[in-house]
């Protein structure tokens, strides 16, 4: 096989998890599946997904807005770990800087119950909201777009290495996703323009 170049499938192991029982701590579902949200930075949704390599696991987070279902912050790492779902987060933060109070909803992995989790919300006045476990339709819009991400781009696909994918998941989000793909949600606009024409309404009245 060394010879022929050829290598192991090892990223069709197991698909992978997010590990913990139940939560020490669960939050209330405050978003109760309302997907229709009228400004920018009011709610956003986040949830992790796996990618294969041969180097094995690749792990990608990310937040929406739901105003414009725009990825407003990412993360990827070869662990799912609270620092996955923080990075993420913190990049949403910085990027978007609110000036209000924002609804983060998420599922209760994990990632989502720790206490540094919990700190960053209280530390960058965000609220947090749960789905009910085992309830997938709670966070359907970043569900939704976890499925637009294997189905355009990903398939059945297995990258050499992480950085492989890496490069490519962020091509998929900055270059196309956010800034070409429309959304039906979004009159046929793509998340950044759907913004643009929101916020160019806001300054003519």
């Amino acid at each position: 096989m060394r010879l022929e170049g050829l290598r192991s499938q090892t990223g069709y192991r197991r698909r992978p998890g997010k590990s913990g029982g139940k939560p020490a701590v669960a939050s209330p579902n405050l978003l109760k599946r309302q997907f229709d949200v009228r400004e920018p930075n009011k709610v956003w949704v986040t949830d992790i997904t796996y990618i294969r390599t041969y180097e094995g696991w690749l792990y990608l987070a990310v937040v929406l807005d739901l105003f414009s279902r725009q990825v407003v912050g990412w993360s990827m790492k070869p662990q799912m770990t609270r620092d996955l779902a923080i990075d993420a987060l913190l990049m949403a933060v910085w990027r978007r800087k609110p000036k209000q109070e924002v609804m983060i909803h998420s599922d209760q992995g994990s990632q989502y119950s720790s206490s540094d989790w919990r700190s960053f919300l209280k530390a960058n006045n965000l609220i947090a909201s749960m789905s009910r476990r085992g309830n997938c339709h709670h966070n359907a819009v970043a569900e939704s777009f976890f499925q637009l991400l294997k189905r355009e781009r990903i398939k059945r696909r297995i990258y050499t290495t992480r950085e492989d994918a890496r490069g490519d998941v962020f091509d998929y989000i900055e270059i196309f996703y956010n800034s070409k793909r429309r959304h039906g949600f979004n009159n046929q606009l793509s998340p950044v323009e759907f913004e643009k024409r929101y916020t160019a309404s806001l300054e003519s009245v």
